[in-house]
């Protein structure tokens, strides 16, 4: 039976809010009507419409950032109800009221919801995840890779750089430079890759740096956290076990 008071139905909403980078945090209550089928992201995009806050009071539209809308791109992470998720998966009708809406602490914010996820990304460059190509010209079809690879690398390559993962690790924070779990599971996936292993040791060295692998306290939050799945762990403990054999190696080399 379709509810009659649906009309009447209001959101409950509670978001940290930030005017700028070194402005002092703070939260602000907002009720919005509700509609069926809302997810986070557009009950935010309510508050934009008609900036009031629950008092009636004209405030400034919250600040947040999002693209795909469907759990593709990870632009839209933030903690919701004390979980860090997808603000565009996140439905309504399934979250605790009030909704408690507060940036990623993990990244310094830049205003409300938005945040600087520099931090990320520069681990990504240190770890060189991507496949390095010498010219544009045709090399003709590369190696092949074999299909019990090619299955998990695919999972691995799901990877959305959303940052929940970091978030949810208890090893990055501003007073630990770890490289974080995303950056160790890119390491394994093009490395994997036929031709992503020429620069194999390369990774494999940025790993070995004092702010790579060693900083995971293996409290396999990032596994849990996840929003696709990713065996990060698993990642983790395979590029332990490559990293401590290129050790050995180098020194055997010597």
């Amino acid at each position: 039976m379709a509810d009659t008071n649906v009309k009447n139905r209001t959101i409950k909403m509670s978001v940290t809010r930030q005017e700028s980078s070194d402005s002092r945090p703070y939260t602000e209550e907002f009720e919005i009507p509700y509609r069926p089928n809302m997810n986070v992201i557009s009950a935010l995009m309510e508050i934009q419409r008609n900036p009031k806050n629950a008092t009636g009071k004209e405030t400034t539209p919250v600040c947040w950032e999002s693209n795909c809308l469907e759990e593709v791109c990870g632009a839209c992470s933030m903690v919701i109800n004390g979980k860090p998720r997808q603000a565009c998966t996140a439905l309504v009708d399934k979250l605790e009221q009030p909704i408690r809406i507060q940036p990623m602490s993990t990244f310094p914010v830049i205003r409300d919801l938005v945040i600087n996820r520099e931090r990320m990304f520069n681990a990504l460059k240190k770890v060189k995840a991507w496949i390095p190509i010498d010219g544009t010209y045709d090399l003709g079809p590369g190696p092949r890779m074999a299909e019990t690879k090619r299955q998990w690398a695919y999972e691995l390559s799901k990877c959305m750089t959303c940052g929940v993962c970091l978030e949810a690790c208890p090893n990055v924070n501003e007073r630990n430079s770890f490289i974080g779990p995303h950056a160790v599971s890119q390491v394994r996936l093009f490395n994997a890759h036929p031709t992503g292993e020429m620069n194999k040791e390369e990774r494999l060295e940025a790993l070995m740096t004092d702010d790579g692998i060693e900083g995971c306290g293996n409290s396999q939050n990032c596994v849990m956290s996840c929003p696709k799945g990713i065996p990060l762990t698993t990642s983790i403990a395979a590029m332990n076990r490559e990293t401590t054999k290129h050790l050995f190696m180098k020194w055997l080399g010597n």
